[in-house]
């Protein structure tokens, strides 16, 4: 292990509170059972990491690796292209309207832009998607890849959901954002039915004692909340879960600290990408104000660390699916904060490798940069 990089650790004052139910079971099986009928659908696999075990002195680690999801190379696949889905055939069904007529478009960071392109030319309709000034051009290529038109726009990722709402409005578009706001909230909800999807083959493939904690990376926090929810679903007492940001984007973590919605400002510079938001999704921290039992930021270099640590094991997930991971190598060197998070001996980890190599440059880039 290397030495600790400094870390910062709310422990939330909320949690367990009763709130609001943001996502319904009945959601959930509709969703689960039309992505399952997808064609190249498959369970990904659920590693075992047995030497990080070891490392970390805990009885069990063990990685969901998204990065064979659908071709896409993460778990993004399941929500934005099953929220397409869904909105194709709402509009069919209420007005007859051709799949053909319709445009979709987003914001993203890379993952959800090409799960809403993939969706999009898999159920024939058009889209628009828009990436900020900083998402790398091999993730830019891949969502064209799948037909969509591609904007850059300046700013932040933040500026980007801006100016896909502004240019939907103008144009007649459906925004299909994995972010929700006031006045925005089912679309999301379908996305992160579809996150659950995740979350729920997690645990059918989870076997002795259940976990007892779970490290889940946040950008927005829909996917974390998703995952929130289906662990609370499936286990009981569920298992605690752990919030993971980069230092320079912990929007989540801010909010935790202002007991309400904050949002963080600047550039948002992070190597992971994936992560790099400055505002909550309003239905995601509906969730996590309450479920979360603590929230974590962490510096790059962690997460570099980290997927040397994985790339060693043979397991290639890129730089915004190892933060979880990363925030568990962190604490292991810090008792208070291990005891903090009643990480011992006997503590099970359940960790998301949302994202695979999704741009080759920047993985062998990350991988190979000089030690800090």
């Amino acid at each position: 292990m290397n030495p600790p990089d400094a870390f910062t650790l709310f422990i939330n004052p909320r949690h367990g509170t009763p709130g609001l139910t943001i996502l319904s079971s009945g959601g959930f099986r509709r969703a689960k059972a039309i992505i399952a009928g997808w064609e190249g659908y498959a369970p990904t696999p659920l590693h075992d990491l047995p030497r990080l075990s070891q490392q970390a002195a805990v009885a069990t680690i063990r990685i969901k690796d998204e990065g064979t999801r659908f071709g896409l190379g993460s778990f993004k696949a399941l929500g934005g292209a099953y929220a397409v889905a869904n909105l194709l055939a709402a509009e069919q069904a209420r007005h007859g309207t051709n799949p053909t007529s319709i445009t979709v478009t987003c914001a993203t960071d890379g993952n959800h832009g090409r799960s809403v392109a993939w969706g999009a030319s898999r159920f024939g309709c058009q889209c628009v998607i828009f990436v900020h000034e900083t998402v790398s051009p091999g993730r830019a290529d891949a969502i064209a890849h799948y037909g969509a038109t591609v904007i850059r726009v300046p700013g932040t990722y933040d500026d980007a959901v801006r100016e896909a709402d502004r240019q939907a409005a103008i144009n007649g578009w459906f925004v299909v954002s994995d972010t929700s706001y006031p006045g925005y909230t089912e679309i999301p909800r379908d996305v992160m039915q579809g996150y659950r999807v995740m979350a729920d083959e997690a645990a059918d493939q989870w076997t002795g004692p259940p976990p007892t904690h779970v490290f889940m990376q946040a950008g927005v926090g829909g996917a974390a909340a998703a995952v929130s929810v289906q662990m609370r679903a499936r286990f009981t007492p569920a298992p605690l879960l752990v919030i993971v940001e980069p230092e320079r984007a912990a929007c989540l973590l801010a909010s935790a600290q202002a007991g309400g919605m904050a949002s963080v400002p600047g550039e948002l510079d992070t190597i992971m990408a994936g992560l790099a938001c400055g505002e909550p999704s309003l239905i995601a921290w509906q969730e996590l104000e309450r479920a979360a039992f603590a929230f974590v930021a962490i510096p790059d270099r962690a997460a570099i660390d980290t997927m040397r640590a994985l790339a060693a094991d043979g397991l290639r997930i890129g730089e915004s699916g190892v933060a979880g991971l990363a925030v568990l190598r962190l604490i292991i060197a810090d008792p208070a904060a291990r005891s903090a998070l009643r990480i011992d001996a006997a503590s099970r980890v359940l960790l998301f490798g949302t994202e695979g190599v999704t741009d080759q440059a920047v993985y062998e880039s990350l991988l190979n940069s000089p030690p800090n």
